[in-house]
């Protein structure tokens, strides 16, 4: 199948975490390696309902039923990592697993234009190793270098000269204060302009960032339209790592995807976010 065919809509997804009792488990549950079954908790079947609400509903809707494609920015699949204790299973076959059989149906939903981008490399291994094994096993659209999971990916939407590119890469950084949640946004779309003019060429229109686990637009205004920088948020719920987090403290988890679209002359990011209410007052 060929990438270049023009395509009107990205669906940008990440941090699904895979193989985490606090992220995105199948409602049946999975079997494990050794053979015994892990069935998924009251606020993971929460997740998949969104997640069933997202493909089923949402981006039919959002598309017009159009085809698209699907990149998934980063954190697969939860690892080992930190000397932490939330895996359903530390044993990476079965969060390959896991986030295979999330994945696989998408992979037929987008008609296999699926793209991987990976993490952080104490979530996908040093390198992206457990990310590109993933995504070799998923049959995701490789790079010019032969990898399946890759650091970047530089997508057109829309025609040439019409719609323009999206860069999505994992990272960007973090503030433990809401004041502040715009301005590394901001900041990775002035860097984009910034060695784009140094070198002559086309700059993104759309820039994405994950990592955050928050949903974050900030856009302005050019001779072409708006150029948007975006931070999508994820699939897993608060872990004891977010509590350390002025931010994470205080705010309950965004879940969700990103779909940039091609519509009409104008290119722009519709956002798919879910929150869960704070704990009940005892």
């Amino acid at each position: 199948m060929s990438t270049a065919k023009t395509i009107n809509n990205l669906l940008i997804l990440s941090d699904i975490h895979a193989g985490c009792r606090l992220a995105l488990c199948p409602k049946g549950g999975v079997s494990l390696d050794d053979g015994g079954p892990y069935m998924p908790s009251a606020m993971q079947l929460k997740l998949f309902a969104w997640w069933e609400e997202l493909w089923n509903e949402w981006v039919p809707e959002a598309t017009i039923r159009e085809p698209f494609a699907v990149v998934v920015n980063g954190d697969c699949m939860d690892g080992v990592h930190h000397e932490s204790t939330t895996q359903i299973s530390q044993n990476l076959a079965d969060q390959q697993k896991i986030a295979l059989e999330l994945l696989k149906p998408v992979k037929e939903l987008c008609e296999g234009r699926i793209y991987i981008v990976r993490g952080t490399e104490a979530h996908c291994g040093k390198s992206g190793q457990n990310e590109e094994k993933m995504a070799t096993a998923l049959g995701a659209l490789p790079n010019e270098a032969g990898q399946y999971a890759r650091w970047e990916l530089w997508k057109r939407v829309g025609e040439k000269g019409r719609g323009g590119l999206v860069h999505c890469s994992h990272h960007i950084g973090t503030t433990g204060s809401s004041a502040y949640e715009s301005t590394a946004v901001h900041k990775e779309m002035i860097e984009a302009f910034n060695e784009s003019g140094r070198w002559g060429e086309e700059p993104p229109r759309v820039v994405v960032r994950s990592h955050r686990h928050r949903y974050l637009q900030d856009r302005v205004a050019g001779r072409d339209g708006e150029f948007i920088s975006l931070v999508t948020p994820g699939w897993q719920l608060r872990t004891p790592f977010a509590f350390r987090i002025v931010g994470g403290r205080a705010s309950q988890p965004q879940i969700g995807a990103v779909l940039v679209r091609y519509h009409r002359g104008e290119l722009f990011a519709r956002p798919f976010v879910r929150s869960l209410s704070r704990p009940k007052e005892e």
